[in-house]
Formats: structure tokens, sequence, C-alpha cells
């Protein structure tokens, strides 16, 4: 039994390790980077830093977790929707990212183009679940199941898409994501493996695996980013996982720190219309703020480590949180 987890993880792993120096040597030979915030004066070094390293994480995970399914025959369509959705996202993300870094277009992918591709996937995902006779009712706490009917769906493109964007706003520093997903995901393998879902504990270490790999290149100082191919990928699989594990209020408190990111741009937003130019915070998505003094008039600029630790705690108390209750 316990291959069936440490082979996926370790080919992952490996796969990452192994191909990353020469993703990243291509780039700085082609000096094909990303751009950086002129606000955060911390972000002037990364100038050109390689980006697109989603691609090669989540492609290492995509084989590992298919050669895993396959060997130890868990090839299932639940399995098989978890994987489109992972491909779908990232294919979208990697558009986006290809249009920018390559094509020299600013914009990437158009938002409309974006979030019908995200809409699409959403769609063929809720359908595969209703083909595997899932139960279309919200899990809400545990405490009692809403449902939903037809009105599942529109619940099932609000996650994917909604955790796809917040994700991928979260992703703004460097290692913040790659170990913060990495807390999410492990506390939906402790409730995969409670429910004995065998083939969703699978993927979730390969990509756990992939995402400790990529976490060697990307902490600070980062020599990679994931750029959009990794992020919109990491939130849509995060928002599909808890739906097949039928526990999707989960995502709140494990994600807790996407939830904040997210909340952080709209407050800011909306305040910055009401009152005709003024701020919450500092800058958004929320991570900024912190790197930028706080609060405080006269706070002293966070370390991008700090931000990541301060994050990373909040995220592993969201997680335990979440099991205690449930477990």
């Amino acid at each position: 039994m316990l291959e069936k987890y440490i082979l996926p993880f370790v080919v992952s792993f490996l796969l990452v390790v192994g191909i990353m120096p020469q993703f990243i040597k291509y780039f700085q030979m082609k000096k094909l980077g990303q751009t950086t915030l002129k606000d955060v004066k911390q972000h002037a070094k990364k100038l050109g830093t390689p980006t697109m390293g989603g691609l090669v994480f989540l492609v290492s995970a995509f084989f590992s977790a298919l050669l895993s399914a396959v060997y130890f025959n868990l090839f299932t369509l639940n399995f098989i929707a978890l994987l489109f959705i992972l491909l779908l996202y990232g294919f979208l993300g990697f558009l986006d990212d290809f249009l920018k870094v390559f094509c020299k277009q600013n914009e990437g992918l158009k938002p409309k183009q974006k979030f019908l591709g995200q809409i699409f996937g959403s769609i063929v995902f809720f359908f595969i679940l209703l083909y595997e006779n899932f139960p279309l009712k919200l899990n809400l706490f545990d405490l009692d199941n809403i449902n939903l009917g037809w009105f599942y769906l529109a619940f099932v493109i609000f996650w994917l898409v909604g955790f796809s964007n917040a994700v991928n706003l979260t992703d703004g520093i460097d290692g913040l994501v790659s170990i913060l997903v990495s807390i999410s995901l492990a506390s939906y393998g402790v409730i995969a493996w409670r429910q004995k879902q065998i083939d969703v504990l699978m993927l979730i270490f390969s990509l756990i695996g992939a995402l400790l790999g990529f976490f060697i290149f990307n902490k600070k100082p980062a020599k990679i980013f994931m750029g959009d191919a990794g992020s919109l990928a990491l939130g849509a699989i995060l928002a599909a996982i808890s739906i097949q594990l039928h526990k999707e209020w989960t995502l709140l408190v494990i994600g807790i720190v996407y939830v904040f990111e997210t909340a952080s741009v709209i407050l800011q937003v909306l305040y910055f219309k009401l009152t005709g130019g003024k701020r919450i915070f500092r800058m958004t998505p929320i991570h900024h703020h912190f790197e930028l003094g706080g609060f405080s008039g006269y706070g002293k600029a966070w370390s991008e480590w700090q931000v990541d630790f301060l994050f990373w705690l909040v995220g592993l108390l969201g997680a335990v949180s979440t099991l205690c209750y449930l477990l």
C-alpha cells in the first residue's frame, strides 16, 4: 500500500529536479523573463527572472500520476476528471504566459477568453460527476447537505473559477504558493485517505512531490516563477478535489489565505471607487501590503521570508483546524 503513495511522490519530485535546471538555462539563454512590480523595491532584482516553471511541475505531476494509476490499476473516471482539470487550466495559464513571454503581448489571453475556457472546464467536470452519480448536494460544514440539483453546476463553475483565480492572485512572492498549496493538498490527502479514495490520494502525492521539487528553485531568491500555468491549475485542482471528496466547505478554511488575498483585492477596489481614490491597504493582494510595511504608517517593510512564514503558518492553522474538526 505504501508504494502507491511513495512512487508518485518520488517520480514527480525527481522529474522536476532533473528537468528544471535545463528549463531555467534555456530561458536565461534566450533572455526571456518576467517583469516586476515597480512599487515594491524588493522586487527590483527579480526583473528578467525566468517564468513558466509551472509547466514543468504540472507535466511532471501528470506523468507521475498517470504512470502510478496505470501501474496500480487505479485509472478511474474520477481520476481522469481531475487530470482533465489540471491539464485544461494549466493549458490556459500556459497560453497566457506564452503570449506574454514569447509573443511580447503584455495582456496575454484576454480575460474573456480565459474566463470562457475556465467555464468550459468546469462544465465538463460537472458532467463527469453527473455521469458518476455524484450527489448534487452542497456539504455545509458537515452538518447538513443542501440539495442544489442542477444549480450545483453554477456552484462548480463558481468554485473552480473562483479558486483558480484566487491562487493566481496569491502567487506574488518567492516560494509562497509552492508550500501553501502543498499544505492544502496534504490536508486533502488525509481526507482522501480516510475516505479510501486512493486514486485522488495518488494525484495529491504526485502534486506535492512536484511542488516540493519546484520549491528548491522557487524559494527566495527565486531562480524561476511558476507563472499562470502553475497557479491557475493549482487553484482549480484544489477546488476540484474538495468537490470530489464532497468536502466543499473545507476549502474556505484550508484555503483561508487564498480567500483573504482575493477579499483584499475586492475590498480595495470597492473602497477606492466609493471614496474617490482612498485605499484600505497599501497595495493588494495583501501580501504586498505587508511587504510595504503593513498598516502602520511608519511600519518597517517585511522581507519575503517573513511574509512567507506568516502566510504558511496561517494556511497550516487552517488545515489543522479543519482536520481536527473532521477527525
